[in-house]
């Protein structure tokens, strides 16, 4: 494993530790990170965003569809459009 030795900078009237782009990029690092506090130290970890990406929203989209379509054929099933003369 690399082992970075990063810099604790002042960041108001905390103190913090920049992350390089590059490592954010690796482990998909957006907007948060969790903390989680060991006896060897402090592990960090992305936190993956609640929110549906957009492919997943079409993908959930795509199968509520399919059920509101499937409803429509049974409730039209029993309209008699099909017995009229054309």
């Amino acid at each position: 494993m690399k082992t970075d030795t990063l810099k604790v900078v002042r960041i108001g009237n905390s103190r913090g530790v920049r992350l390089p782009a590059p490592l954010l990029a690796r482990y998909h690092i957006k907007n948060q990170v969790s903390a989680e506090q060991r006896p060897e130290g402090i592990l960090l970890k992305s936190v993956k965003d609640a929110r549906f990406s957009w492919e997943e929203t079409a993908k959930a989209m795509a199968a509520e569809q399919i059920g509101e379509f499937a409803d429509l054929e049974k409730a039209t099933a029993a309209d008699g459009l099909s017995t009229l003369d054309r």
